[in-house]
């Protein structure tokens, strides 16, 4: 194996954070930054980033609080935190300016990262992360029910997904029955298996807190309706969260963006690893050169 494609597996400290992130690519090469969703690490861009490690340098932290980073008292556990925290840690890599690819929730956390400091988005890649409000799909409606009527009893409803089989389900979602072989059981048996009883109640708090990012979605959009950066969507819309309406709607605001549908589901990397890596070599090659 070349030895660019060799994921290594790093640590830093950020300030008092320990900071866990994988890395792979030559160390003066354009970078794609990858951060991870819910209930998710970087451990999901792991065979995502050797195929591309010949001409790009891929950088995957795991959040405060999630994997293998520390899970401090006094971190700021919201959106805006950990866009904060993805500036500090960019920043202590001396990286200036990157492609982001944004996923589930590192979607809006990217957004947010991008609105910060626009001029440092070389470009996006989009899979299964939903900014556009009137498509959300309907495994959203146990959390609108919340929004509307947000008791304790809703959410200690709220507090019963974030469990090994909550993440079974979160991981699995709604593909295809053959296509459930494709996704390993280590997703949710790893990741359940590093939730502290602290990790839940961040979890529990992030989710309750997705109201708020609400109000993000007009921001995030706008975003992309005065920069305009270049853009490749490739997403699964066997997704309960976030349907094909979900990825089509980007184009409302990105009418230059390239689309393609998978046959897969919200974890397409899973799924559908050759078609992204291919697709997405091809974009990077035109969008992010030396």
């Amino acid at each position: 194996m070349n030895s660019s494609a060799i994921v290594k597996h790093r640590r830093i400290d950020l300030d008092g954070l320990g900071v866990f992130y994988r890395e792979a690519g030559p160390a003066d090469a354009p970078v794609i930054l990858l951060p991870h969703g819910y209930p998710c690490s970087s451990y999901e861009f792991r065979n995502f980033m050797p195929p591309l490690a010949d001409r790009w340098r891929l950088i995957a932290p795991d959040f405060p609080g999630c994997g293998y980073s520390d899970t401090p008292k006094d971190f700021d556990y919201s959106f805006d935190g950990y866009a904060a925290f993805l500036e500090d840690f960019t920043a202590r890599l001396g990286v200036e300016r990157y492609v982001l690819y944004l996923h589930d929730f590192g979607s809006q956390i990217g957004l947010r990262l991008a609105i910060r400091s626009p001029e440092r988005i070389a470009g996006l890649i989009i899979q299964n992360g939903d900014i556009y409000e009137d498509q959300l799909g309907p495994k959203y409606a146990p959390l609108e029910e919340y929004w509307r009527n947000p008791t304790s009893e809703g959410r200690a409803k709220l507090a019963e997904a974030v469990s090994e089989e909550g993440f079974k389900d979160e991981f699995l979602n709604d593909v295809r029955d053959e296509l459930t072989e494709r996704i390993p059981p280590d997703l949710w048996k790893l990741h359940w298996s590093l939730m502290t009883l602290k990790r839940r109640e961040i979890a529990v708090s992030v989710i309750a807190a997705l109201k708020e990012n609400l109000s993000w979605f007009p921001k995030y959009q706008g975003y992309l309706r005065e920069h305009q950066p270049p853009t490749l969507i490739v997403w699964g819309p066997q997704d309960g969260y976030m349907p094909e309406g979900s990825a089509r709607a980007y184009l409302r605001d990105l009418p230059n963006a390239e689309l393609h549908l998978l046959d897969g589901g919200h974890w397409a990397l899973e799924t559908n690893l050759d078609e992204i890596v291919a697709l997405s070599r091809d974009f990077l090659s035109r969008t992010l050169t030396r």
